[in-house]
């Protein structure tokens, strides 16, 4: 992630997105403020981080399950010469 998209993205979905959604909301609360950045932040990096985690020159052109499953038999077969 660069550190451009890092900024943006605290700006937008730590502060714009919340303000917008209160104030549409008509809430009146500052708790009921920070909740809505914190979900909203908290949304946007676990997002981030499953698209680094997706991108991974490993993970390309296979499916998640894929990987999950050829890796796991790799495993199986490394632990098998082990014993």
């Amino acid at each position: 992630m660069s550190g451009l998209r890092l900024v943006v993205g605290i700006i937008v979905m730590g502060i714009v997105v919340p303000l917008m959604i209160f104030f549409l909301l008509g809430l009146d609360h500052p708790m009921q403020l920070f909740t809505i950045a914190a979900t909203t932040f908290l949304s946007w990096a676990v997002a981030e981080f499953l698209a680094t985690v997706l991108s991974r020159p490993r993970l390309q052109d296979r499916s998640p399950g894929k990987a999950f499953r050829e890796d796991w038999e790799r495993r199986s077969k490394d632990a098998e010469i082990e014993n």
